[in-house]
């Protein structure tokens, strides 16, 4: 249970950093996605999704977790 705190904090700060860095370029980005169509979103979110699920692997199979 503890790492998975670990992880939501860690995206908690990941996230809360770009909305009090760049809240513009969040703005921008945001805008950008409005115009894009669903399915490429929906691709984009999947790619994140793998991409999140082989780092935590590799964190996991390194001794990290």
């Amino acid at each position: 249970m503890s790492t998975v705190l670990l992880a939501l904090g860690l995206v908690m700060i990941v996230e809360g950093l770009a909305y009090a860095l760049a809240p513009s370029l969040v703005e921008r980005m945001l805008e950008m996605l409005r115009s894009l169509p669903e399915s490429a979103v929906r691709q984009v979110g999947w790619l994140v999704v793998v991409s999140g699920a082989i780092l935590v692997w590799v964190a996991v199979n390194t001794g990290a977790g």
